[in-house]
């Protein structure tokens, strides 16, 4: 476990001591792993053991990551997905795995794998294949596609370019308290790698979507995400949905891409929570 941190591997040691079958949450961009504290003492309490790795070098908390925003520059998108992977491979019992965002293209990349029992990618980044480009997806994404020179930094969204692309649904003063609690530099890579992805045929952000061991894969979509819109979520849906496990989607009715943090986000969790147990066959 060379490359987990100490938090990490104690996480582990913890749920394979507990005997109880896992579940790995993996974040996405602007945000750290702690705003799924409040999923895992759910899962918990639903008799599930919970991990949720950082990306690499990710800091302790927002308050250090806002003092050193460069940390998060040039994190790519198999170098997060093996950090995963390799945390995974430490569990005893293969994990259910969900992920927000790019975290729910990392854990579909890990079901691809055949590394998950389940899977759940709420408002997941698009992977080669998925081919629907909404304006509002590239409107949101040019917070850092917009410079080129992003791709080898840490981009931090401005209060407006995050109102636009995650809390468009909620109201300005929960927009602003999300912002202030949960928001962090992001690295600037992993959106230029997705937006190459359909030119690139050795694109990172690449999918094994066919593989029989991929396990059951439920895509949560809110319905008025700006950064991943509906019709991303519906062309990947039908892309995984040739693989022959089970496929669903469940389509959150005005949500917007902070359905994960947002006072909505139990309606979210359980949503997982129900997939999960219904499906996973570990």
């Amino acid at each position: 476990m060379a490359n987990l941190t100490p938090t990490e591997t104690d996480d582990i040691a913890r749920a394979n001591e507990s005997g109880r079958s896992p579940v790995v949450f993996i974040h996405g961009l602007w945000l750290l792993s702690s705003s799924w504290d409040r999923w895992r003492a759910l899962f918990e309490s639903n008799g599930y053991a919970t991990i949720a790795p950082g990306w690499p070098d990710d800091p302790e908390s927002v308050e250090e990551a806002k003092r050193d925003p460069d940390v998060f520059a040039h994190k790519m998108i198999s170098q997060v997905t093996d950090h995963y992977l390799e945390a995974v491979s430490e569990l005893t019992i293969q994990p259910a795995v969900v992920g927000h965002s790019f975290g729910g293209l990392i854990a579909q990349k890990i079901a691809g794998e055949g590394a998950a029992s389940v899977t759940v990618a709420i408002d997941p980044a698009p992977f080669r294949g998925v081919l629907p480009l909404p304006l509002s997806s590239l409107k949101s994404a040019s917070a850092v596609l917009g410079n080129p020179a992003n791709r080898g930094r840490a981009v931090a969204l401005t209060f407006e370019q995050f109102s636009y692309g995650w809390s468009n649904e909620l109201s300005e003063e929960e927009g602003r308290q999300l912002y202030d609690e949960f928001h962090v530099p992001a690295s600037g890579v992993p959106l230029f790698q997705a937006a190459a992805a359909n030119l690139n045929p050795f694109s990172e952000a690449s999918v094994d979507t066919r593989n029989p061991e991929r396990g059951p894969l439920l895509i949560v979509a809110g319905e008025k995400d700006h950064t991943v819109p509906l019709a991303i979520t519906e062309a990947m849906f039908k892309v995984q949905n040739k693989n022959p496990g089970i496929t669903e989607i469940v389509r959150v009715p005005d949500r917007g891409h902070s359905l994960v943090i947002d006072h909505g986000w139990k309606e979210v969790a359980e949503i997982a929570v129900e997939f999960i147990r219904r499906t996973d066959q570990s």
